[in-house]
């Protein structure tokens, strides 16, 4: 990995993951297209990222295929940059994906992140046929592989899953050495996995089994975390009058979050372990509040981009509206001048 003189930047963005649910009284059709609308907007007042979270099989249409949506919006949008936190690589064929990839950058212009993860839920690994014990080689090889594939030269590969013999990724990547390439830890052995490959790292769940094993590997191997962009989904509500706005984004929270409850049930895995948690939960409050509680949260763990749901599940894009216009108007631009500024003495 190229590594920067300076710190990365900061970068703030939105999160989405087109969960519809049954009552809402909308098409997921019209979900999409209020989505792309808001995309174009957000993009025009100032959003760095548009993420993006992967799951299948689920009734209220949880996004699946994300590419799509990714260069749909690429082509309303200039500026922003979208990822994911995450894609299911057991679920995705590396070289396939490779290609997605390679379009998405070019039809985007080089705007595209790729965040991996192997995934925990067995329904999942039941719909597609996967064997669960398989995850770890298919989350493996497929990195390897994929690292390969954004290298733009030709290649072979043997490992357990995949063989591949003299393969060239086409069209070629806009941006060089290809999307930059995150791994994501909700234990010991995925912050491991993420410091062995060299990645950027995005870190869930208990602290002392992702972020502190992630930190030390890099450490012990003697490079810096500072080094490497650390990115996590942590949403934000601005506003003047909690009592208000509060309730119905904390009844769509308490929604999204049974479906996790549901994964760490059957699989003893995700959200749901004991311990000091990487903060994910609401910022909510008025500008000054969202400024210093991002400001603490970002100094903490090294945090260089972090994305906010932008239209929790049963909620419309307009609901978000005002808040998201004050994150990126008011909030953002305050956090990135004051943290630049204690850099800087």
């Amino acid at each position: 990995m190229t590594r920067s003189e300076s710190k990365p930047s900061l970068r703030v963005g939105v999160s989405y993951d087109f969960r519809n649910p049954p009552e809402s009284g909308v098409s997921d059709q019209h979900l999409y297209a209020e989505i792309l609308e808001q995309v174009k907007w957000l993009d025009d007042i100032g959003a760095d990222l548009v993420w993006f979270t992967e799951h299948h099989f689920v009734d209220d249409g949880y996004l699946p295929s994300w590419v799509p949506v990714a260069a749909s919006m690429a082509s309303v949008t200039k500026h922003v940059r979208f990822g994911t936190d995450i894609c299911l690589m057991p679920f995705n064929h590396p070289i396939r994906l490779a290609e997605d990839l390679a379009v998405l950058d070019n039809l985007s212009g080089g705007r595209v992140d790729l965040g991996i993860g192997m995934g925990y839920a067995p329904h999942e690994f039941k719909g597609f046929g996967v064997p669960v014990p398989r995850r770890v080689s298919l989350m493996n090889e497929g990195i390897e592989v994929l690292q390969r594939c954004f290298t733009g030269e030709r290649f072979s590969y043997t490992g357990k899953r995949y063989q591949f013999e003299d393969i060239k990724i086409t069209p070629g990547y806009v941006q060089e050495g290809g999307p930059p390439l995150w791994i994501a830890a909700m234990s010991e052995a995925g912050a491991l996995r993420a410091a062995h490959y060299d990645t950027h790292f995005l870190p869930q769940g208990v602290k002392a089994e992702s972020y502190d094993p992630w930190v030390n590997a890099l450490q012990d191997s003697g490079r810096s975390p500072a080094d490497y962009r650390v990115g996590i989904i942590r949403s934000i509500l601005v506003t003047d009058d909690k009592a208000s706005d509060w309730e119905p984004v904390r009844t769509s929270e308490r929604y999204r979050m049974q479906l996790y409850r549901r994964f760490f049930e059957e699989s003893g895995e995700g959200f749901g372990r004991k311990g000091e948690q990487i903060p994910q939960t609401w910022i909510v409050g008025d500008v000054d509040h969202c400024v210093e509680e991002l400001k603490h949260f970002i100094r903490t763990f090294g945090i260089t981009d972090i994305v906010s749901m932008a239209v929790p599940p049963g909620m419309r894009a307009s609901d978000m509206g005002q808040s998201l216009e004050r994150l990126f108007t008011q909030v953002v631009p305050r956090v990135k001048l004051e943290l630049l500024q204690e850099a800087s003495q």
